[in-house]
């Protein structure tokens, strides 16, 4: 069995990756933070989704002496300039044990009230870090393409998964089955592309 930590404690994100990447590395134990001894969390302190996928990759590599992916994603909408952006989860400025999720689908909603259903673009971005103790460093970056919804639909999913219908879909992504969310999603795309990077480093 070959090891990998996600550097992340949000559960569903870890199940999310652990679908997606074993079929693609088999025999991969993916690990998330609970299962490694506990540690400071570094500071998201890049302006890029790339910029902070590493700094949390490179210090769970560093902390476990394991290969480490971590990613940075969010949702970029086009009335927002881009934003929230790399702010994505804190944009309310409520933590997400607090109910952040919640209370940042609510903000962006109210943000975007006035703007019509045709201005209403957005994508959810994700880059995918990879970290080797030898210091070597990979990054994927994948992108799903969409608009923002006016209410919240579904249960499944996370985040903005609620208010996000994909490119080509009437349903938002937390109505989406768990597969046809990986097959399209941000975080399945980067994932994928960066699988073989992976693969190698692990087996070989």
């Amino acid at each position: 069995m070959t090891r990998v930590v996600l550097a992340s404690g949000n559960a569903k994100k870890l199940d999310e990756l652990r679908r997606i990447l074993e079929p693609l590395v088999p025999g991969v134990e993916v690990l998330g933070l609970a299962d490694v001894e506990p540690y400071d969390e570094p500071a998201e302190t890049e302006p890029t989704f790339e910029g902070n996928a590493l700094i949390k990759a490179r210090t769970a590599a560093q902390v476990t002496g394991l290969p480490a992916l971590a990613d940075d994603s969010g949702i970029c909408v086009d009335a927002l300039n881009g934003m929230p952006g790399v702010l994505s989860a804190r944009w309310s400025g409520v933590p997400k044990d607090q109910g952040g999720d919640a209370a940042n689908n609510r903000l962006l909603l109210a943000q975007l009230a006035d703007v019509p259903d045709e201005r209403r673009g957005a994508t959810f971005r994700c880059a995918m870090a990879f970290v080797l103790p030898d210091g070597t460093e990979v990054v994927e970056v994948g992108e799903m393409p969409g608009r923002v919804l006016r209410e919240e639909r579904g249960a499944g999913g996370f985040g903005y998964d609620p208010l996000f219908a994909a490119e080509g879909h009437e349903v938002s992504t937390a109505e989406l089955s768990r597969e046809d969310k990986d097959a399209i999603s941000h975080r399945g795309r980067a994932l994928r592309a960066i699988a073989p990077v992976v693969a190698e480093a692990l087996t070989s």
